[in-house]
């Protein structure tokens, strides 16, 4: 069963590991602006919305989308970051849970192995505590990734990987964006959907 973990222990982590809060209280963290990234963005359709000098980056996927990018992720995460993943809101879970996602999230939280008192806990979080999925839960996550991709209208979700150089932007336009301070990490996480003639 997926577990949560506090927000203080999540703020500690991330911290020891050199992220920096992007929005206090929330679940998003990212590398500090003077640290060396790489970045790629999965995507299925064009979307103007991404900045120009950010479309190198994409690459694109086949479709069904939301179920290509849920099995992608999870298998990026059990092959390229073993160990346990992370799941936060970028913004908190008191804010999904009654008003941005509470249509659906609830339940694609229990179809993820979520118990009811565990999702009565979180709606009365207003912080990013996180979500924690051991490789033995993958199915879970994967479940809890498609009920994102296909839902989100205006929140993202951010994974993490405690111990390991990268994050995940589950982005509500339907998309993946990777980010890692170490090359052989990004190296594997890149490979996972190889740059096809006329991308980036």
């Amino acid at each position: 069963m997926p577990r949560i973990i506090a927000y203080p222990q999540v703020v500690q982590q991330m911290t020891a590991q050199g992220f920096v809060s992007l929005y206090f209280n929330s679940g998003a963290f990212g590398f500090p602006p003077d640290a060396v990234t790489q970045s790629v963005g999965w995507i299925g359709l064009d979307d103007s919305t991404i900045r120009p000098a950010a479309r190198s980056l994409t690459r694109k996927v086949d479709p069904p989308v939301e179920q290509t990018l849920a099995r992608l992720g999870t298998l990026t995460w059990l092959g390229q970051l073993p160990g346990s993943i992370w799941v936060t809101p970028k913004s908190h879970w008191a804010y999904e849970l009654d008003f941005g996602s509470h249509l659906w999230m609830p339940e694609a939280l229990r179809s993820a192995g979520l118990v009811a008192e565990q999702v009565a806990d979180l709606s009365e979080r207003h912080d990013g505590a996180a979500l924690e999925f051991g490789p033995d839960e993958s199915e879970g996550l994967q479940s809890l990734l498609l009920a994102l991709l296909t839902n989100l209208f205006g929140s993202d979700f951010l994974l993490s990987f405690p111990g390991r150089p990268a994050v995940c932007s589950v982005h509500h336009h339907k998309q993946l964006w990777w980010t890692s301070s170490n090359a052989i990490c990004y190296a594997g996480i890149e490979s996972m959907v190889p740059r096809s003639e006329g991308q980036g």
